[in-house]
């Protein structure tokens, strides 16, 4: 492999020098003039037929612009006041020299011309679906957790699994980065980030051979950056009540000249929340019913959560940026469980109850750093940019179970008490770079390396306290130590016609992991190269419709705690095991997209996953016990057929309405826990309406509604659910607003099912805090005049995979 890299980046340096040396340009210009009482509020941003940014600039002071050094093609301009949108223009041919006839923005319409107010809540671009979170009156006052559950598509299941479209082993990122945890851990984690600090939520179903390959679909959730030239920023917090109160503050500042662009953010939350979980465990043997567990578990959270970040863009000159930022997040939680059990024997009499009490000190530190650089190469667009990463995450958590079993039939009563101490530590180093190189007669080429390096280590130690002093437990102490290089490299080449694009990429990565159970000696080690293609289609079938095919091959790795093989005893009846011979799956994903107008959309899938990663529930005997085991297996196949529409109707003047639905069928095959399958699934759906209402006097108003239907999920089968969300808001002349929401008003969004194996059935309820009301206030200052974004870092494949 190392050969093979040699050469790739050999072949890159080349093709490196050969562009540096190429000059295809033109030197076109394209000038207007606005007519506005304010011009000086205002930023003309130039895109191309691809929607890429282009230039930047403003006005002097009689309202006139001008763009320079543009090559021929076709153009779209956008006109955005105290960072707001205003219009966008319709297509500009350009191939000469070109002064555009005045634009009046005095007047509510013009030739050419659409007038947006705000961006929609829920919009498509580039073959991504993006939620505008900073749009949404509901969202107020929630956390990242509460603001994907409730999004177009998205199902999270009892074990804080989230899905999008029926599709699990999601890639979650932040900022492009992903996230160090799965499941309860990332549910947590996403718990502690407010909403406030949440710009949108982009959905990306079918990536390209540009973005790494890990995940069968992307969710980036994109925090809020300042842009503005001058000095400015924005304050806010919020109060809201639900079963426990919840309070977010956060507070952003920013300076940006000709030269730097020097940015800051800080928020604190402070949230309580609960999770109520009700069981009905019941073990057959040879269809036989043997005994039953029925279960009431409570668990209240407490979160302190910090998140700085700070960083600095420097324009050395036309061609070079230079850029830093760092981050910290901290992470606070305190858990408090009560677990009551009654357990029923094999005449459906009660034998025995137990009551555990849980209570765990848990503290996530995360450090990252990233340096960054851009080149310019040409006029065209064509630029090299490099990303140098390092991330550390930690964690400890002290915890304490105290457990009272009483027999019935001896009346008898025992007393057990474990204490642990759990301390992780992460890091990561990520080198990449990428370049892309646009050509005068519409071809554009993409290409990329990237490496990286990651090491975890975590040390679980168990002492049994009964006696009053703490004995070491070796039958619960873990040392896990995983090690993993994943090497990348990439080509895209896009060409354009006139009616015609075509995007063909392939990705080439190399995964060397190595896993150390220390307490048992257990090494693992695992090798492998994969090829992963990808390829979209466009055609526009008139000047307001088009058809887009859209391909690609992608890959989940394990987590690592998915592969760390050691057992954890959650209550004397149920515990957590990895999986050490977990292959990871891989999925072919298949789209087909029709859109009128860039505004009303129609997506056809189908995707095919092989050794599907799929969280199960194994009952085993245990001591003579019958015990739960929640653990990871490979399932053999998962086939899925999807439609998704999206419609946005505008009902009156005051009134819009954002529809989406989602229909799909997902089919699953192969033997988990001695129980086979063959194409078990069933058709369902989900449908999501938001109401917006503009009631005049800068009052808004927004009305909520969602329903899920049933769903069969190889071993799972969920109940349907719905909610409705309320809300309204006024914005004031001083650039502040103030907002009031109430979600899931009838307290209906929480999930119910049941699990089906051979010898063993569970049916589950879950309730969270999601009947919350929260009152907002956020005040914007500064200057209004809008810098162009960056977007940095390169870390993309690696924080997803800590957790289980």
């Amino acid at each position: 492999m190392t050969r093979i890299f040699s050469l790739l980046l050999i072949w890159i340096l080349m093709l490196f020098s050969n562009i540096v040396s190429a000059q295809a340009m033109q030197n076109l210009s394209l000038s207007g003039n606005i007519r506005s009482d304010k011009t000086d509020q205002l930023e003309i941003h130039l895109f191309d037929a691809d929607q890429k940014l282009i230039k930047t600039e403003i006005t002097d002071s009689g309202g006139t612009f001008s763009f320079e050094d543009l090559k021929g093609g076709t153009y779209r301009l956008k006109i955005t006041r105290n960072g707001s949108e205003v219009y966008h223009s319709e297509n500009i041919s350009l191939a000469e020299n070109k002064k555009l006839p005045p634009i009046d923005l005095n007047v509510k319409s013009i030739e050419g011309v659409t007038i947006t107010k705000t961006k929609p809540l829920i919009e498509r671009q580039d073959g991504k679906m993006i939620m505008n979170v900073e749009n949404s009156i509901a969202s107020t006052g929630n956390s990242a957790f509460e603001v994907l559950e409730k999004a177009p598509g998205v199902t999270i299941d009892n074990n804080d699994n989230i899905s999008l479209r029926g599709k699990g082993n999601l890639l979650i990122q932040i900022d492009g980065k992903n996230t160090p945890m799965t499941g309860s851990d990332l549910a947590n984690y996403l718990r502690g980030i407010p909403s406030s600090t949440i710009e949108k939520i982009e959905f990306i179903t079918n990536p390209s051979s540009k973005y790494d390959a890990a995940g069968s679909s992307i969710i980036n959730i994109k925090l809020k950056k300042e842009q503005r030239k001058g000095t400015n920023g924005s304050v806010s917090t919020s109060l809201g009540m639900g079963k426990y109160i919840k309070n977010n503050n956060s507070l952003s500042i920013n300076h940006r000249n000709k030269k730097v662009n020097i940015f800051a953010n800080y928020s604190f939350a402070y949230r309580e929340a609960y999770n109520r979980l009700v069981l009905d465990r019941n073990f057959y043997d040879n269809n036989i019913f043997t005994k039953a567990y029925i279960q009431d578990n409570f668990l209240k959270f407490k979160f302190n959560n910090h998140i700085a970040k700070a960083g600095m863009d420097y324009y050395m000159n036309d061609k070079n940026i230079l850029g830093f930022s760092v981050g910290l997040i901290s992470n606070n939680f305190n858990l408090n469980g009560d677990n009551s059990n009654l357990t029923v024997g094999s005449t459906r009499r009660p034998e025995s109850t137990f009551n555990t009490l849980n209570a765990s000190n848990d503290k996530w530190t995360n450090v990252s750093v990233n340096l960054n650089h851009k080149y310019t190469i040409d006029s065209l667009g064509s630029e090299i940019s490099t990303d140098f990463d390092y991330i550390n995450y930690s964690n400890s958590s002290l915890q304490n179970f105290e457990t009272r079993t009483h027999d019935i039939a001896s009346n008898q009563d025992y007393l057990d008490i474990r204490k642990g101490d759990l301390n992780g530590k992460l890091n990561i180093y990520s080198l990449k770079s990428d370049l892309t190189k646009n050509f005068s007669n519409d071809w554009k080429l993409e290409s990329g390396i990237k490496t990286s390096f990651v090491k975890t280590d975590n040390d679980l130690k168990f002492f049994n306290a009964t006696t009053g002093t703490p004995v070491p437990d070796p039958n619960r102490t873990n040392h896990f130590i995983y090690e993993e290089n994943i090497n990348a490299v990439y080509g895209n080449v896009i060409k354009k016609w006139e009616k015609f694009k075509v995007t063909a990429g392939l990705r080439l990565e190399n995964t060397n992991v190595k896993g150390t159970q220390i307490t048992t000696n257990q090494i693992n080690k695992r090798n492998y190269t994969q090829l992963f293609p990808s390829a979209v289609f466009s055609y526009d079938l008139t000047e307001k419709s088009s058809l887009e095919i859209n391909l690609s091959r992608r890959i989940t790795r394990p987590s690592y705690n998915q592969l760390n093989p050691f057992k954890l005893y959650l209550d004397p009846t149920t515990m957590a095991a990895g999986n050490p011979d977990l292959n990871p799956q891989t999925t072919m994903n298949y789209e087909l997209t029709y859109s009128i107008n860039n505004k009303y959309f129609a997506t056809v899938s189908y995707s095919r996953t092989s050794d599907n990663i799929t969280d199960i529930l194994k009952p085993i005997v245990e001591g003579g016990q019958n015990v739960t085991v929640q653990t990871f297996e490979n399932l053999n196949s998962v086939s899925y057929y999807g439609l998704n529409l999206i419609a946005p109707v505008k009902v009156t003047k005051w009134w819009d309405m954002n529809n989406s639905a989602n229909f799909y069928y997902g089919s699953y095959t192969g033997n988990l826990s001695g129980t086979q399958i063959n194409n078990k699934g069933n058709f369902t759906f989900s449908i999501n309406s938001i109401n917006s209402f503009k009631l005049g006097n800068g009052f808004t108003a927004e009305l909520t509604g969602n329903y899920k239907a049933r769903e069969i999920y190889a071993y799972l089968n969920a109940s349907p659910n719905w909610y409705l969300n309320i809300g309204a808001q006024k914005k004031f002349q001083n650039n502040s607003v103030l907002k009031l929401s109430f979600t899931d008003l009838f307290f209906t969004s929480n999930l119910k099912g049941q699990t089906v194996y051979n010898n063993y059935i569970e049916n589950f309820a879950v309730k969270r805090d999601t009947r919350v009301a929260t009152l907002s206030y956020t005040y914007n200052f500064g200057s209004s005049k809008n810098g162009q974004p960056r977007k940095t870092g390169g870390a993309d494949d690696l924080k997803q995979r800590i957790g289980n």
